[in-house]
């Protein structure tokens, strides 16, 4: 069973940068991809940003620019490192993992594994 242990998350003020971490029980660099979604009260749970096995990255036009998704095969953690954030950007963050190749890593569907999920709320 892989487990996936988010943190880092806070309350900051507009403007100001977090680093999320989300540690992999197993070889995250194994997987196909390891993607970020967040959800808002009463809203969705959408997709932030993934990084492939390849080294490929891909971000949702609401935080291209400010956000950065990264990995650490050593550590078997990956990061979201989040700039000029802004308060709309307030929501748990869940990282997830997809061990295989089965669809676009915007869906939900194609991951098999999600942490618990860490708060991140931005005051203005």
């Amino acid at each position: 069973q892989v487990q996936l242990v988010e943190s880092g998350g806070g309350l900051v003020q507009a403007g100001d940068s977090l680093r999320l971490s989300c540690a992999a029980s197993g070889r995250s660099s194994s997987y196909y991809a390891m993607g970020w979604f967040r959800q808002a009260p009463g809203k969705e749970r959408d997709f932030v940003a993934a990084i492939r096995r390849s080294g490929s990255m891909s971000y949702a036009d609401s935080v291209k620019g400010r956000f950065t998704v990264s990995g650490d095969n050593a550590k078997n953690t990956v990061y979201l490192q989040m700039n000029s954030l802004k308060p709309e950007d307030t929501a748990v963050y869940y990282c997830a993992a997809a061990p295989f190749l089965r669809g676009a890593v915007e869906r939900h569907s194609t991951y098999d594994f999600w942490g618990q999920g860490t708060q991140v709320t931005v005051s203005s």
